[in-house]
């Protein structure tokens, strides 16, 4: 007979979980129970309210939404125990205060227009053949100024465009030489406590306008087509000016020399210009950059050293760029006289002039009153046929044509990207102006640049929009309150792009080191820029730019070179009450800050256009305004 249970199996299962269930339960609690308990044992309990918040650092002072604007504040001033939790962060800047703010005195008065690379005493040691005294020669680290270029005395704010295209303040500029010296050109006329630019030159003197309407006549200016523009040998930059009404936006480049300050006027009335010369070097530009090149009484000799000097406009033209020449020698039957030159002389430098524009393959487009204008070949399928002919100049192998900062100018001709027809541009046709500032780079579309492709280009258009946008809310970007912009680390370009409603120019700068080379692509976009190393000066004149923007850049030199003097060199180029925006890691933009708080600079640290959370921040930074003091002779 089968035995009998007193309940089933499957209940005494149920209950032997059950008890084991409430056991687990009850030994946990007592764990947590014990942990609580000696958490309040060993953690003292605040004084007061404000003790409480120093342990999480909410004592910080802020800026904007929040970023620690310095590290100077401290959490109790009493020891912790060793069992206290530590809240502190670990990753922060450490600024040693302990000297306090290191503050930069004002540099001598006489350094007040100081341009460090292009010093006339310094350029006297090197020699003379091509000019090469005025190129670019730096200070050595012994001589790097560790001061403030201080502003003249009565300086006042420039005018503001458009405006300043006519006028400019005497005292800003106190220079009466050139309007002395080209008072018959009508260069620049002094009226009372200002400068009046009549926008008269050499070789135009029913002035720019008119001058520029005559070339129109024979090129296309209007259509688009022509956007970028050089100007070698600018004076006052009037040509470049007055371009600026169609739309044509001009390099324009002069040396320092006995025309004093002509690149600062130009700056100073808001066009665009750097300091530089024709000589041994390559211009700091890219391959196929300008659409037009110009020179009117220039005095460069186009037709010597083998035709190197043209040789080198043919490698910054863009494959069937315009080359404008008015000036001795064209027109010399009527103006030998003026000139102070014989006729053959005259006549053998233009066929000089007319044998290199020919070797170079570019075809004379037109010899009109005191106008002649070459025009570039849109390949060179033509121009390779005809060197089994004639071999001189050769074409170049193995060069990048990009190349450009402190590289020798070659006597060969620059390759252009291959072309499959006659009829085909190489490198890729560009769109017209506007539709050129957002349409695909040719560089980027053929893969020229690794790493960069059409996304990134769209990605970053759409990111430099919202960058803008913000800036907005800070900056009266529309308000005419900045003319000169420089972005000293350019990219893409995509800046200068998101600024190109307001009535602003921007100098966009590759950094020469840089691991790609896009300056080709900013050009390709119709802006202008150069190269630049930021471990040397800016070939520009003291007070010349009202907003510069840093992005990145002093990651890419604070191991290269001592940052305050690329700070200070920001502080020679911008203008008093001149901005600079700087974006970077929090702990760059520390280390910025130490440095421009004894540089009579007023900033601020804001969090990133995306939010906190973004490891990227914004410091805004603002120069006072400040002068040096008159000197007063001693009788």
């Amino acid at each position: 007979m089968a035995k009998e249970y007193s309940g089933s199996p499957k209940h005494h299962l149920l209950e032997a979980k059950r008890k084991r269930l409430s056991w687990i339960l009850g030994v946990s609690g007592l764990c947590i129970l014990s942990y609580i308990f000696g958490a309040w044992q060993n953690t003292p309990a605040p004084t007061n309210r404000s003790e409480a918040y120093n342990r999480v650092g909410c004592d910080v002072p802020s800026a904007g939404n929040g970023v620690p604007l310095s590290s100077s504040s401290s959490p109790s001033s009493s020891s912790p125990s060793s069992n206290t939790l530590d809240f502190q962060s670990h990753h922060q800047v450490e600024i040693n205060n302990s000297g306090g703010v290191q503050k930069f005195p004002p540099c001598d008065m006489s350094y007040s227009e100081y341009t460090p690379c292009q010093d006339p005493a310094r350029g006297r040691k090197f020699e003379r053949t091509m000019l090469r005294y005025r190129e670019r020669h730096c200070p050595a680290k012994e001589e790097l100024l560790h001061c403030q270029i201080p502003a003249p005395p009565k300086y006042k704010t420039p005018f503001k465009w458009p405006q300043s295209r006519d006028y400019a303040w005497y005292d800003n500029i106190p220079h009466r030489e050139l309007s002395i010296e080209k008072a018959v050109q009508n260069w620049i006329q002094v009226e009372g406590d200002r400068f009046r630019f009549p926008g008269g030159g050499t070789m135009f003197p029913r002035g720019a306008d008119a001058y520029i309407d005559d070339i129109n006549e024979l090129i296309p200016l209007t259509s688009g087509s022509i956007r970028t523009a050089i100007d070698t040998g600018c004076g006052v930059a009037s040509w470049g000016a007055y371009l600026l009404r169609r739309d044509i936006l001009a390099m324009s480049f002069a040396p320092r020399d006995t025309h004093e300050a002509q690149v600062q006027f130009a700056l100073e009335r808001g066009v665009p210009a750097m300091i530089g010369i024709m000589a041994s070097q390559r211009l700091p530009y890219p391959a196929r950059a300008f659409d037009m090149a110009h020179c009117s009484r220039c005095l460069i000799p186009w037709h010597k050293f083998d035709g190197m000097y043209l040789i080198e406009v043919d490698r910054v033209l863009r494959p069937g760029g315009y080359w404008i020449l008015s000036g001795p020698p064209i027109r010399w039957k009527k103006y030998w006289r003026g000139w102070e030159r014989t006729q053959e002389d005259l006549k053998q430098e233009q066929d000089a002039i007319e044998g290199v524009a020919k070797s170079l393959c570019w075809k004379k487009v037109i010899e009109k009153n005191d106008l002649a204008i070459w025009q570039k070949p849109i390949n060179h399928i033509e121009c390779n046929k005809r060197k089994k002919v004639y071999k001189t100049p050769h074409i170049c192998k193995s060069d990048n044509p990009d190349t450009a900062w402190y590289r020798n100018m070659e006597t060969c001709i620059t390759p252009l990207p291959e072309a499959s027809s006659s009829d085909e541009v190489a490198g890729g046709a560009l769109e017209k102006w506007p539709q050129r500032a957002f349409a695909i780079p040719p560089r980027i579309s053929t893969g020229s640049i690794p790493g960069i492709s059409a996304e990134n280009f769209r990605e970053d258009n759409e990111i430099w929009k919202d960058r803008v946008t913000h800036y907005k809310r800070n900056l009266p970007l529309a308000q005419g309150r900045y003319r000169n912009i420089m972005d000293m680390n350019a990219y893409l370009g995509g800046f200068a792009a998101a600024l190109v409603k307001y009535p602003v120019w921007v100098m966009n700068v590759v950094p020469a080191n840089s691991n790609q080379d896009t300056l080709g692509v900013i050009y390709e976009r119709g802006f202008i820029g150069t190269y630049q190393d930021w471990c040397e000066a800016f070939s520009t004149y003291p007070r010349t730019y009202d907003l510069i923007h840093a992005g990145g850049v002093f990651s890419i030199y604070q191991d290269r070179c001592d940052i305050s003097y690329i700070l200070l060199e920001m502080d020679r180029i911008l203008r008093p009450e001149g901005t600079v925006i700087f974006r970077d890691t929090v702990e760059v933009l520390v280390k910025i800050k130490a440095i421009t708080d004894g540089m009579r600079w007023k900033s601020q640290i804001m969090d990133h256009e995306s939010g906190p959370f973004n490891p990227e921040k914004i410091l805004v930074a603002v120069k006072n305004y400040w002068t040096g003091e008159a000197t007063h002779k001693k009788n």
